[in-house]
């Protein structure tokens, strides 16, 4: 599909309210489920991975509610891209933990976000650019035509899009020195190089550094956010928490683990609303036997 079509399908989409986008996306979830495929199966393996004291029917009834959060995810998107910036973040109904914002506001450290594939990632990067000056990120996408749209929608609340490229992470490191705002989805898989094997649940799996060594080289002070989806559509809560000490240790084992643990303990709170179709396991440790 190219971008244009994505573009109308996405207008059309966003006319959608909130609360039927989120019934309509679970429902095309639940059929996802039911129908199966490399997706499912993957998802069986992570949640199998991940939660070995779960029984057989409480990995199947996770992995549907996972798959339904996802629908309801991807419904959203059409949504946040379209609608004008103030009608996004008035579906923010409560803060958790904005008292860390004013601490780093009065402070002349930047600031690093870390933001998972957890809840709706896109409104939680609204939330900070409408707040401050933001750089983001960002893997840029196959489909022709389709990155021009993506950036020019995530950067019209004013975040600043950085590719994943040198020059790209060179101007993070400038930005937090300059004591800035960047945010990072720290739980995608980096190329070998850019990562080392920590534990994710308790597995080693392969981590990125580039977060460790922003906050070694720059002092930022990281902090892990979400965007939880309420029930009954009706909107989000942002969460945003410490980072575990252990992050700016110069042992980087140490360093990915707390980074790891952070990433757990917010899925923890709301389990379904990760995006546990992702091969977070892809790349096996020496001696590992492989999840998938």
């Amino acid at each position: 599909m190219t971008g244009k079509l994505i573009r109308l399908a996405f207008r059309i989409l966003s006319l959608l309210s909130l609360k039927s986008a989120q019934r309509l996306g679970r429902l095309l979830g639940t059929a996802a489920w039911k129908l199966g495929g490399r997706s499912v199966d993957t998802t069986r393996k992570n949640l199998l991975a991940c939660y070995p004291d779960l029984n057989p029917d409480e990995v199947e009834a996770l992995g549907r509610r996972s798959f339904q959060e996802t629908g309801a995810t991807a419904l959203e998107i059409p949504l946040m891209w379209e609608w004008p910036v103030e009608r996004c973040l008035g579906l923010i109904r409560e803060i958790e933990g904005e008292e860390l914002l004013e601490e780093y506001k009065a402070g002349k450290q930047g600031l690093l976000l870390l933001a998972p594939h957890l809840g709706n990632w896109e409104l939680a990067g609204l939330f900070f650019a409408s707040r401050y000056s933001m750089a983001a990120l960002y893997s840029p996408p196959n489909q022709p035509g389709f990155e021009a749209y993506m950036k020019s929608v995530r950067s019209r609340s004013g975040s600043e899009l950085v590719a994943t490229d040198r020059r790209g992470i060179m101007r993070l490191f400038s930005i937090l020195r300059e004591g800035g705002v960047v945010g990072i989805l720290p739980d995608q898989t980096p190329r070998r190089e850019g990562g080392e094997f920590a534990p994710f649940f308790g597995i080693p799996a392969i981590t990125m550094t580039l977060a460790s060594k922003l906050v070694h080289k720059t002092g930022a002070r990281p902090l892990v956010t979400y965007a939880q989806r309420l029930p009954d559509g009706r909107g989000f809560r942002i969460v945003i928490r410490e980072v575990g000490p252990a992050m700016a240790s110069r042992d980087m084992t140490e360093s990915l683990t707390a980074l790891n643990q952070s990433v757990e303990n917010c899925i923890a709170d709301v389990p379904a609303q990760y995006q546990w179709e992702y091969k977070r396991f892809r790349r096996t440790a020496p001696g590992e036997k492989s999840v998938y």
